[in-house]
């Protein structure tokens, strides 16, 4: 199990808390009303979002649950919504006693719907699905926040004001359905502020389509370009690439801690990274599952517009000084931060 900085612990301390917040059945339940299966059925959404589901989310849930005494089926869609409801289907034809679903493209939203209808309790995992009995995330409208901080950090300490700034402004696809609260966390800030954007860009995940969409940004502006909030790492990625290329170094923002967003955030080149755990993320989901197959009724204290309970926990901004918490927390590597061009900096910031 990796090990865990003590802002790690204190959230996986909160998220404890919120999960206990049950009503005053819940005790009796877990005896006189177990779950109709015991069997929690998972599906996440691909194998290629950075490094997170497969060998980060997987491991993590089914260690969790199995030894909690339950099963584990844990299926990928690979990007396929078709897959995805066969996977669903499949694994309802055998039992859930709860389902745990990662949105893709919608395909949660359907299925969800058939979980209903069979009496399946399901949550929302990481990313809203409209009907679902739970969602479980990081408080994504705060993660939006701490992006558009950092872009008015990044303006202050440039000595630029936000208010004549030319900003780029980008944001996730919009078919997921987080991209809206970051963007929105994001805006509020940045218009509290008095900023404006300078272009909008197309939402995507996609990083090589994140940078086509900033060199028509940069040829539009003509290169007046004073900051850039970019709603992930990858995306930054691929922003500060082209910035590279015409020799500038604006702040930009993102999320995820990754490995390539902690260098450029070491390297100056990226203003902060919003980072959550996704340990922290799936060891709530898991208590939250296991009550719920334990025949439990959890009731949490925050929802979502439409109602959904919604455990929201807290992200955490890093910039280059908090680099090193990320490390400490096992959640990057110092081997794969501290490359050639990045060593000096990882001397710097203390990472070992």
């Amino acid at each position: 199990m990796r090990s865990f900085s003590k802002i790690s612990l204190s959230i996986l301390a909160v998220s404890a808390l919120a999960l206990t917040a049950c009503s005053s059945k819940s005790d009796t339940a877990a005896t006189s009303a177990p779950a109709v299966a015991k069997r929690a059925c998972i599906i996440l959404p691909d194998a290629d979002s950075g490094t997170r589901w497969e060998p980060g989310d997987r491991p993590a849930l089914e260690a969790a649950l199995t030894a909690a005494g339950f099963e584990a089926d844990i299926q990928n869609a690979q990007s396929d919504t078709a897959k995805y409801a066969t996977i669903a289907d499949q694994q309802m034809s055998k039992g859930c006693g709860v389902m745990l679903l990662v949105d893709f493209q919608g395909a949660g939203v359907a299925v969800t719907t058939k979980a209903k209808a069979a009496g399946i309790p399901v949550i929302a995992y990481d990313r809203p699905i409209a009907g679902a009995d739970y969602y479980v995330s990081f408080d994504n409208t705060r993660v939006g926040e701490m992006q558009g901080q950092s872009i008015l950090d990044g303006l202050a300490a440039a000595g630029k004001d936000p208010k004549t700034a030319s900003i780029v402004y980008s944001a996730g696809d919009p078919a997921d359905g987080n991209a809206k609260m970051f963007y929105d966390g994001a805006v509020s800030v940045l218009t509290a502020a008095g900023a404006k954007s300078a272009f909008d860009m197309a939402g995507t995940w996609d990083g090589p389509t994140a940078g086509t969409e900033f060199e028509q940004a940069f040829t539009k502006l003509k290169g007046k370009i004073d900051a850039v909030l970019a709603p992930n790492d990858n995306n930054a990625a691929n922003i500060i690439t082209i910035l590279d290329k015409n020799g500038l170094t604006v702040p930009v923002s993102g999320q995820d801690a990754s490995t390539a967003g902690l260098q450029n955030v070491l390297l100056g080149k990226q203003t902060a990274t919003v980072y959550k755990p996704f340990t922290v993320e799936a060891d709530a989901a898991s208590k939250l599952a296991i009550q719920i197959l334990n025949g439990e009724k959890p009731t949490m204290a925050k929802t979502l517009d439409d109602g959904t309970p919604f455990l929201a926990l807290d992200p955490i901004l890093v910039g280059a000084d908090k680099v090193k918490d990320v490390v400490a927390a096992g959640d990057a590597k110092a081997a794969d931060l501290c490359t050639a061009d990045v060593a000096a900096a990882c001397t710097k910031y203390g990472i070992q």
